[in-house]
């Protein structure tokens, strides 16, 4: 600290301090008070065009949020140079716009505010003291000082760390941004254009530096990253609603998040792969699998069919099915796309022969006029032929991925054609998994669009277009009956495409509600969390999502339970972003304390012996504990530890193995954190699969103040230095 100051001129100077952060609020209410006129301007229409009222009512919208979240927290610092400068950080940027917009509150993300989280007392950054303010509401109660620039005095970051991670936790992760540390600055704002690997222990604060650093490159790239947006990917929906305030409170909001499974918008995930099956629709070989699937459906006919015209019966026997095949295979065209050339291979045939046979004895080529005729009237007829439609329907069908990959998981007759891995086959061919969403995606740029409904729709807007100019014709009509010869036409206003146009339906969502609703949207940004879950398959997804290649990716290796997951970084990165990928880890833990993390890191040695465990910053003097229970005894041990902690303030969650009543799976709680955590049968969790063991890890690792265990079997070995408890409730000093 920077040694006790008196109680007088501590006061003195807090209330200093108090009246110049009164001076910023109120600077941000009257800057708050004018976007909202502003913005109730707009609303109202007041001058300007529609489209430009739309846009301005967007960007006031987004300004009133940005101010409305600097509320809480607006300034929680200050800077002093040895020459003597002041410098407040906050949440937000504010200036003297009546003294050359002079700043008077620094963004947190501003190169000038960096030393507030990087200086110490050995490399001090030019600068004398920091101090940081303790707040409640508008309200400072408090504030430290660190004096920099001499060794050995600084122990207030500590202090301000240590207060911010013991604190009870609430219903969502807080932003850092009044404790980020040296090296998680360092992280948030790296200057890299690719992609950026974050990898770190649980507890290392991983997550929220990338939540931080999407929120430092809105700041110095808005221009750049606003238009396209960011996309978040989290493990499950409750990772998400944990994660979920964080960039609000930091005042960005044109973030999408979305696990894997919502990456096809409208597909919704209802069942679970085995993990054979997931190791298998994980991996690029499956590429094969789908390419030979749609193969399969572009098939030539057992026997001829026939097409019945006005005057002749035709056949389409398989030598001309599999002419017409290999054409449109050929042409390099996603298949759906190609069906137009397998048609128009089969309807030339058709007609060629049909004509020879009608005009046998009377018509030769060299008669071009009535070639043609004949030749149009078979198109004609062709085109309403129900027979032939049905043939290109059997053997180059229209398929959407859905049609595609269900009658392919349901059918083990298709899968052997496809060479597929029979633990593929379900009964519920639709019945979709999390592992089914990258093939599924896939398959939207394999199968290609249906041209057809293409044409569709723009005979729908030709016929809007149409019938627009029909209703300018009679307003025209109507104005030359007038008398008064300088009426105004309703052509010198618009056209009929101006016309048509007011019919279509504008599009008023938000940006990240449009991009969340559409495949074909690309991302500035990508952020994926547990990165190390992803399958190969689950990649090739992100990168079209993102052509430019600009990722954070957050993930422990030492906590992968998929059996697709990643198994190094280098091999899921460098096929797409060879030499542009950079590599930093997290070593402090910041969340579980020293006695848990002892516990934690034993399970970690057995399984991964060559990972190291994050060193704790903090002890909880609370010793975590065991308890042997029957059967009979689990159910009253489990409801006895909830009701305790319900007596607390803070979290706590139950984690079990697949099917305990009153319990979640560790996989369900990826990413969280409570205070208290009840582990339940740990001996089971071990034995559940290859990645038990991570999974175990996963479950200790939660707790940030209080860990117990119930087990019925044999206590696994790695756990046995657990103290023994008579109570689940227990929660003995250290």
């Amino acid at each position: 600290m920077g040694g006790h100051v008196p109680t007088q001129e501590h006061d003195d100077e807090l209330r200093s301090e108090q009246s110049y952060v009164d001076g910023l609020y109120a600077r941000l209410d009257a800057e708050r008070a004018r976007v909202k006129g502003r913005y109730s301007a707009a609303l109202r229409g007041d001058g300007g065009s529609l489209v430009d009222r739309d846009a301005e009512v967007r960007a006031l919208a987004k300004e009133r949020k940005r101010l409305d979240v600097a509320d809480n927290g607006l300034c929680f610092g200050r800077l002093d140079t040895v020459s003597g400068e002041r410098s407040y950080i906050g949440r937000i940027g504010l200036f003297d716009e009546e003294n050359e917009y002079e700043p008077l509150l620094l963004d947190w993300r501003a190169p000038a505010a960096r030393a507030f989280y990087v200086a110490t007392a050995a490399t001090p950054e030019n600068m004398r003291r920091r101090r940081q303010f303790h707040t409640r509401g508008r309200r400072i109660v408090d504030f430290t000082d660190e004096v920099l620039g001499r060794p050995g005095t600084g122990e207030h970051g500590d202090a301000a760390l240590l207060a911010a991670v013991n604190a009870p936790r609430g219903t969502g992760m807080r932003d850092i941004v009044a404790t980020i540390q040296a090296e998680q600055d360092e992280i948030i704002r790296l200057e890299h254009p690719g992609v950026l690997v974050i990898e770190g222990g649980p507890g290392t604060g991983k997550t929220v530096v990338a939540l931080h650093r999407v929120a430092y490159l809105l700041y110095t790239q808005r221009e750049r990253m606003e238009r396209n947006g960011v996309l978040v990917v989290g493990p499950n929906p409750a990772f998400l609603n944990h994660i979920g305030r964080v960039l609000p409170s930091l005042g960005e909001t044109n973030v999408v998040f979305m696990t894997p499974g919502d990456l096809v918008p409208g597909l919704h995930v209802t069942a679970e792969d085995t993990p054979e099956a997931a190791r298998h629709k994980g991996s690029l070989r499956i590429l094969d699998v789908l390419a030979a699937a749609i193969a399969d459906r572009q098939r030539v006919p057992e026997q001829p069919l026939p097409i019945e015209l006005a005057d002749v019966t035709g056949r389409i026997d398989a030598e001309t099915a599999e002419w017409a095949r290999d054409e449109a295979r050929s042409s390099g065209l996603p298949h759906n796309e190609a069906r137009p050339v397998f048609r128009e291979i089969l309807t030339y045939a058709l007609t060629e022969r049909a004509i020879a046979r009608i005009g046998r004895g009377w018509l030769t080529r060299d008669d071009r006029g009535a070639w043609e005729d004949l030749r149009a009237d078979l198109l004609a007829e062709l085109a309403t032929n129900e027979q032939f439609t049905a043939a290109l329907d059997e053997l180059w069908p229209i398929l959407t991925p859905e049609t595609l990959l269900a009658p392919l998981y349901s059918s083990r007759e298709r899968l052997r054609a496809a060479g597929a891995d029979e633990s593929l086959y379900r009964a519920d061919g639709d019945a979709w998994t999390v592992s089914d969403v990258p093939l599924l995606d896939e398959l939207v740029d394999l199968l290609g669009r249906d041209k057809s409904a293409d044409e569709d729709t723009e005979r729908e807007r030709k016929a809007e277009a149409a019938y627009a100019a029909g209703v300018l014709d009679i307003m025209v009509d109507r104005a030359d009956m007038m008398d008064d010869e300088d009426h105004l036409f309703a052509h010198d206003l618009l056209d009929a495409a101006d016309l048509a146009d007011r019919f279509v339906e504008r599009d008023t969502r938000e940006l990240a509600e449009r991009a969340a609703a559409d495949r074909d949207w690309t991302y500035r940004h990508v952020v994926v969390d547990e990165a190390q879950e992803l399958s190969e398959m689950d990649w090739r997804v992100l990168m079209r999502r993102c052509p430019g290649r600009s990722f954070t990716v957050v993930g422990d290796l030492a906590q992968r339970r998929s059996v697709a997951g990643a198994t190094s970084w280098a091999a899921m990165l460098e096929p797409y972003v060879p030499g542009r990928w950079v590599y930093r880890s997290l070593t402090v833990n910041y969340r579980t304390p020293a006695e848990i993390m002892d516990v934690a890191g034993a399970v970690l040695a057995e399984f991964a012996p060559d990972v190291r465990a994050p060193e704790s910053v903090r002890s909880c003097g609370v010793v975590p504990w065991s308890r042997p229970v029957t059967e009979g005894e689990l159910p009253t041990a489990i409801e006895e530890f909830v009701r305790d902690e319900a007596g607390r303030e803070g979290t706590s969650v139950v984690i079990g193995p697949p099917g305990v009543p009153g319990t979640v799976t560790a996989s369900e709680t990826k990413g969280l954190e409570f205070d208290a955590v009840l582990v339940v049968e740990p001996e089971r969790i071990l034995a559940d699969g290859p990645r038990g063991a991570a999974e175990l890890y996963v479950a200790l690792t939660r707790a940030t103040q209080r860990l117990g265990v119930l087990h019925r079997g044999p206590l696994p070995h790695a756990l046995t230095g657990l103290a023994e408890s008579g109570a689940p409730a227990a929660n003995r000093p250290a």
